[in-house]
């Protein structure tokens, strides 16, 4: 292992505006290599942490500059990785507070999505997620009071583990919402994010919030002296021998067509593989109780709770704190302590419902988000939005559910899609395992695309014009480890278009359209994002049909840009234009 070429490579990338806040010097990142052991489990992988999470010699800012302090020691989970050998990078952006589902509540920045298109990141640990989907980094920490581990793996078509509540130590985590909080694992597949995981959980009895992963009930009583019996049973739920998986009723998609029709690809697919997985479909699972628990965290005193840690803060430093997390936070202050006990005494009741619903299921799949939004929508209504992106997320720590959140392919206007496998607490094993299978690739061709859109560990994308091999653009493929797959054709509903640009624009129509010669090249998934990032406008990514009905990611235009341009679809192809000299 050579980990001084490990961290040259990591000073070489930069990354997007907005995602890191600091970073380690280089000569800090040599040493931090210098003194891993090639053994350990991690050595040598590279990681970024939300700077809400504290590590020794960089400042944690909770994204509020005014709040930010130097931390002697790494939080808990820190010290376990690096103890693993792995190689903190710097601390990344996030909502300001950890309060916020966008990515956009920063004076640092607001990232943007890696899949582009002013599509929002996600938050609150925005810059987390885009560092591991850029390939910055081998994988990152961020927290999840609301969904904040599982909205921008969304966004940013990663995998996003949300542990069981106390799984992984908060012990040096900036609190949001202390009895809800997580530190989630962002990485590139679950394989990757599942041996994170793996090494960051851990019992740490300094931290009153801990819990051991559940273990196997005795068959007689452990006598404790002095403390007497101890008949308690906290470890894992029994694993099933065909566990159930539980499809929801009734979902609201909030108009987005698009992410229906992908979360419907995905019902169709997992009940088609049911079989393979060795699982049992179950259908129409109500989940009211669930979404009503949900409520409570933004509507419900639970934002009080946010006040009994930044809440002194917030009152000596108003100005140091950016109007919409303002707001969010002094939202508390209208709830009494009674208040607070009747949302706990409902929330016994809804905790009740969804035990029932454990009793039929062993894993629910839902959406990550109904919708996506851009930066521009958000700022028209940031609070309103920011609620809609947490509709299948808020409830999940009020609840005590473990969650893993996969892509799920594309929209087919190019949005990423995103699926969240839900299960009781220390339901985790079993959540990381279904999601592995789920994502696996089953073939190394378009029907890769054509359910899933980009696995996990790499997508097919269908190039028409300056990426084709010999095309002026194609080094660009090949430079991020693309392997051309095949040679094929679309369906015969697009045109062609030469752009006065020089290059081609193909746009599906209704009526009148033609087959098109494209390729489609293999990219790795840590390529995916940067090579996301140079496409040009009006060229953007979407869903191509092709001429056996599958289909992939690939490469359109926007039909404004077409207007006057010179139609060259009777050529069949770029490739075919440019060998006839343009006539």
């Amino acid at each position: 292992m050579d980990v001084d070429a490990i961290v040259d490579a990591v000073l070489a990338e930069s990354g997007p505006d907005g995602v890191w806040i600091s970073r380690f010097s280089a000569a800090e990142l040599h040493e931090q290599a210098r003194r891993i052991d090639p053994a350990a489990p991690l050595a040598g992988v590279t990681f970024a942490v939300k700077d809400n999470i504290d590590v020794a010699g960089l400042p944690t800012t909770a994204a509020c500059p005014d709040f930010a302090y130097t931390p002697e020691a790494d939080a808990a989970v820190v010290r376990r990785l690096r103890a693993a050998g792995a190689i903190v990078v710097g601390k990344t952006n996030l909502d300001q507070f950890a309060t916020g589902l966008t990515g956009a509540r920063s004076p640092y920045g607001a990232p943007e999505s890696v899949f582009g298109g002013g599509l929002i990141s996600g938050g609150s640990s925005s810059g987390s997620a885009v560092a591991v989907a850029d390939g910055s980094v081998g994988f990152s920490l961020g927290t999840d009071t609301a969904g904040s581990g599982r909205v921008p793996a969304a966004l940013n078509g990663i995998v996003g583990i949300k542990p069981t509540r106390g799984l992984i130590s908060t012990l040096g985590v900036v609190p949001a919402c202390r009895s809800l909080d997580c530190v989630s694992i962002f990485g590139r597949d679950v394989a990757t994010a599942a041996r994170v995981m793996r090494v960051a959980r851990g019992r740490e009895y300094a931290d009153p919030w801990s819990r051991n992963g559940q273990r196997p009930a005795v068959t007689r009583p452990r006598i404790g002296l002095p403390a007497g019996l101890d008949w308690s049973r906290d470890g894992r739920r029994p694993v099933a021998p065909r566990p159930g998986i539980g499809l929801p009723a009734g979902l609201d998609f909030f108009g987005d067509s698009g992410q229906e029709k992908a979360f419907t690809r995905f019902t169709d697919e997992i009940t088609a593989r049911a079989g393979q997985l060795g699982a049992e479909m179950v259908g129409g699972v109500a989940i009211e109780a669930l979404l009503e628990a949900g409520d409570l965290l933004y509507r419900g005193p639970w934002v009080a709770e946010r006040l009994a840690d930044l809440g002194d803060f917030l009152a000596a430093h108003p100005a140091s704190v950016l109007p919409v997390t303002r707001q969010v936070l002094a939202g508390g202050l209208a709830f009494t302590a009674a208040d607070a006990f009747r949302a706990q005494h409902r929330l016994r009741e809804l905790w009740a419902a969804a035990e029932r619903m454990w009793e039929r299921i062993d894993v629910l799949a839902l959406p990550t988000v109904g919708t996506t939004f851009t930066h521009a929508e958000i700022a028209a209504d940031p609070i309103g939005r920011n609620l809609l992106l947490g509709r299948y997320t808020q409830f999940a720590n009020l609840l005590d559910m473990a969650a893993v959140t996969i892509p799920n392919g594309f929209t087919g206007d190019g949005r990423p899609a995103s699926v969240t496998l839900f299960g009781p607490a220390f339901s985790d094993d079993l959540l990381m395992e279904l999601a592995g299978a789920l994502t696996a690739e089953p073939d190394t061709g378009t029907k890769g695309n054509r359910s899933r859109g980009g696995r996990v560990d790499g997508m097919t994308v269908g190039v028409v014009g300056l990426h084709l091999s010999g095309e002026p653009r194609n080094g660009e493929l090949r430079e991020r480890g693309g392997t051309l797959q095949s040679v094929t054709r679309t369906a015969p509903c697009y045109r062609m278009y030469e752009l006065p640009s020089g290059a081609p624009g193909l746009v599906r129509v209704t009526d009148g359209g033609a087959a098109i010669e494209i390729e489609l090249w293999r990219l790795p998934a840590a390529q995916v994002g940067g090579f996301l990032a140079g496409i040009p406008a009006p060229l953007s990514l979407g869903r191509l049909v092709l001429e056996d009905g599958a289909e992939v990611t690939g490469f359109l235009c926007e039909a404004y840009a077409v207007r006057g341009a010179r139609d060259i679809t009777a050529s069949g192809g770029w490739r075919n234009h440019r060998s006839k000299g343009s006539d």
